[in-house]
């Protein structure tokens, strides 16, 4: 009772604090596990296997890089690293950026999570209940990262990235074998590279954070609630409000469902534009993308998911209640 008592006051920069924590908390072990397979990546891929493996037709090796997020299943704080390798290890371009935007989306543990936090919301028409929304949600991420992939097919990988990242992915192109070396010394190669790689990461993601934390705390929630009624103010602002949020996307279901004052093209907008694109995103893309790429896929993936948003769930809806039948049995 003693400690009780003498804790501080609340305060506003308290608040900012705590909140600030609280999302450190969060994402910080995804940046972990996501720069350490990272550094793994530069140490013990070999270069040009992933050109090997991948089909040669540019437009088949992106649709099939859409579904990479299953078998990396890692989160949007995670991916960027992993992303900055792979292309450095021979990875084409617009099967990086596919698999960047999807990965967030198409993995396993956020398929399911949406069927649990969807699970208890009435499937009605034009409602999606939980296995419409995971579809919807899963279906639509998809799409647009094979789009936003196409569109980078004919781009140089230094038309795109920084110009670190970029000397360093022509160095792996231009390595005809590489030398032999030890499994100890690949082990150091991949931890110093992962070091590395996390302290850049955390940088940008801090800075992302800090906007983050005095959003939750300084701006009343309850007035977001005004632009709910129609679908043309509440697509857009559900995907500012997962933009400034910056919610994990193993998590941030949990935050839709509830909002019952939002329809179902809204909160399917906000799921899936917040993993593409949030406040920590648009610092952590700034570390390997050069500024002008980093606009043109803000307005890009802004477009399309509040484009395609109502229609997709109107899609969704007509198949829905076959998908619910098969799933109950």
């Amino acid at each position: 009772m003693i400690f009780l008592a003498e804790l501080p006051a609340p305060s506003r920069l308290g608040d900012i604090l705590m909140s600030f924590l609280s999302i450190v908390f969060e994402g910080a072990p995804y940046i972990l596990i996501g720069t350490v397979l990272s550094g793994f990546i530069a140490a013990f891929l070999p270069s040009k296997l992933l050109e090997r493996v991948l089909p040669k037709n540019g437009v088949l090796a992106t649709l099939l890089a859409g579904f990479m997020g299953l078998v990396f299943p890692v989160c949007e704080c995670a991916v960027v690293p992993v992303v900055r390798r792979l292309v450095q290890k021979g990875l084409p371009l617009s099967c990086a950026i596919t698999y960047l935007v999807s990965a967030p989306i198409i993995n396993p543990i956020v398929i399911f999570s949406t069927m649990s936090a969807f699970q208890n919301v009435e499937a009605k028409a034009g409602a999606l209940g939980s296995v419409g929304m995971a579809m919807a949600r899963f279906s639509l991420g998809y799409a647009i990262a094979v789009i936003v992939g196409l569109l980078l097919l004919r781009k140089k990988p230094a038309d795109v990235l920084s110009a670190s990242v970029a000397a360093g992915a022509a160095k792996s192109a231009s390595e005809i074998q590489e030398p032999v070396v030890s499994f100890n010394t690949k082990l150091v190669h991949a931890m110093r590279t992962a070091m590395r790689d996390f302290l850049d990461t955390a940088m940008y993601f801090s800075l992302g954070v800090i906007i983050t934390s005095v959003f939750n705390t300084q701006v009343d929630q309850a007035k977001v609630d005004l632009v709910a009624g129609t679908d043309w103010a509440a697509v857009p602002s559900l995907m500012g409000l997962a933009f400034v949020l910056a919610l994990c996307s193993t998590s941030d279901a949990f935050i839709a469902a509830p909002m019952a004052a939002f329809s179902s093209a809204a909160k399917l907008a906000f799921l899936v534009f917040g993993p593409m694109l949030d406040v920590k995103l648009v610092f952590m893309y700034s570390a390997i993308f050069r500024r002008k790429f980093v606009i043109w896929l803000c307005a890009v993936m802004f477009i399309l998911v509040a484009g395609l948003a109502k229609p997709w769930t109107l899609l969704i809806d007509k198949v829905q209640p076959g998908a619910a039948a098969a799933a109950t049995k």
